[in-house]
């Protein structure tokens, strides 16, 4: 039996970014991407998303807290 780790309830949307929204995203908030946590290529979310190296993604989470949240995470070794 395999598993869609996509479809957990605690599993975050995770969106690739294109390179332009990508440099949007680095301009809007003064970020360099080297500023970015990183986010490896072996992680189980990012395989099944088809993500490679260099790739910006997003996330967005709910929290009882915080609400809808958006964090970003640059996929790196």
């Amino acid at each position: 039996m395999k598993i869609d780790i996509l479809q957990h309830n605690l599993v975050p949307e995770h969106v690739i970014l294109s390179d332009e929204e990508a440099e949007k995203v680095l301009l809007e908030n003064d970020f360099e991407a080297d500023e970015i946590p990183k986010i490896l290529p072996t992680d189980p979310v990012i395989k099944a998303i088809g993500a490679k190296e260099g790739d910006l993604i997003q996330i967005t989470g709910k929290s009882e807290t915080a609400g809808i949240f958006t964090k970003y995470r640059i996929v790196r070794k």
